[in-house]
């Protein structure tokens, strides 16, 4: 009958030597990657900060994203500036950010056409759910319902009779195939049950200036993008989508009071991070953005564009966002939009 060999001490004191050092190597790497991420997020940021707004100049995302940038450059003391990149309907800027270094230099700026994309578009160059981190909210607006000031379109009921008695033969723009604009005029449609023909634009400024000129018969315009020529008398609304009057513009109607108690949806704004951006740069960002805010220039510019501050924590923001997402796949699939 064979012995069991046992360890010799010296066998066994080798041992536990080496399961020290191995723990204590792991606890160190752990402790110095901690520190590591600890000092990255308090000397961040430490030079340029780019925002990419992959809408036009003017657009609703752009307009608030500089009124953020602004404070955000004052408060870090570096400057943060921002880059149009417009064109697919946003997918251009966003595929720009997602490729860029995850450290927090290179960030997204989007509309609610970040959560209306994937509605319209069967293959993005990014998955929405993964290639980008949900940073902060900043802000939410209505879409104002805007005509020609010299069209034939008095109110909402005008543009519904003449889109019955001619369906398929009115048009009306969008700033891009799936842009937030596009999905919010189709929820509009289909609240009327009306069919009219969608005119996609480069962006905003662009669908602003045909509607004006009266090329399209309407466009569901930011707030914040469209006041100017509101407050201008260039264009006329014909109600805002909110579910009571807005606070910048208190002499237009809600759609809901005019009669469609149920009708209601939104415009906000979002910053987004490259998947990887270490989590105290993603609280910092989040942080000074919420804190920008509060700020009573950025809190009065907000106010004069119609754009409301509701800061939110990463987590919150991007629940929202999921939830924004559903809501814009039902209404492409109530108004049959084969996704492309």
């Amino acid at each position: 009958m064979m012995q069991k060999t046992l360890p010799s001490p010296r066998s066994s004191q080798q041992n536990l030597v080496r399961s020290l050092f191995l723990s204590l190597g792991l606890t160190v790497g752990l402790t110095m990657s901690l520190s590591s991420a600890h000092v990255s997020a308090q000397s961040y940021p430490n030079r340029t900060v780019k925002m990419i707004v992959p809408l036009t100049v003017g657009s609703g995302a752009d307009i608030a994203g500089r009124i953020v940038a602004k404070n955000l450059s004052e408060t870090w003391k570096q400057s943060v500036i921002i880059e149009n990149r417009p064109g697919a309907g946003g997918l251009i800027g966003t595929g720009a950010v997602v490729s860029s270094e995850a450290d927090g230099y290179t960030l997204l700026v989007q509309s609610a056409s970040y959560a209306a994309n994937p509605a319209i578009y069967k293959k993005l160059p990014y998955d929405p759910l993964k290639s980008l981190i949900d940073v902060d909210i900043l802000g939410q607006t209505p879409y104002v319902l805007i005509t020609s000031a010299d069209g034939p379109y008095q109110s909402i009921r005008d543009l519904v009779i003449a889109s019955k008695s001619k369906p398929g033969e009115i048009t009306f723009a969008s700033a891009g195939v799936g842009s937030s604009t596009h999905l919010a005029a189709e929820y509009f449609n289909q609240m009327m049950g009306i069919k009219l023909i969608h005119v996609p634009y480069k962006g905003s400024p662009e669908a602003i200036a045909d509607t004006m000129a009266g090329r399209t018969a309407f466009y569901m315009a930011p707030l914040d993008t469209a006041i100017g020529q509101l407050k201008g008398g260039k264009v006329r609304a014909l109600g805002v989508t909110s579910k009571a009057r807005n606070p910048a513009v208190p002499e237009i109607p809600s759609i809901a009071e005019l009669g469609y108690p149920t009708f209601e949806i939104g415009l906000w704004f979002g910053v987004w991070a490259p998947a990887g951006t270490p989590p105290a740069i993603v609280k910092k960002i989040n942080q000074d953005i919420n804190l920008a805010m509060q700020n009573p220039e950025v809190k009065a510019a907000y106010e004069s564009k119609g754009i409301k501050a509701t800061p939110m924590s990463p987590p919150e923001f991007s629940k929202f966002v999921r939830e924004e997402m559903a809501k814009y796949q039902k209404i492409a699939k109530d108004a049959n939009i084969e996704p492309q």
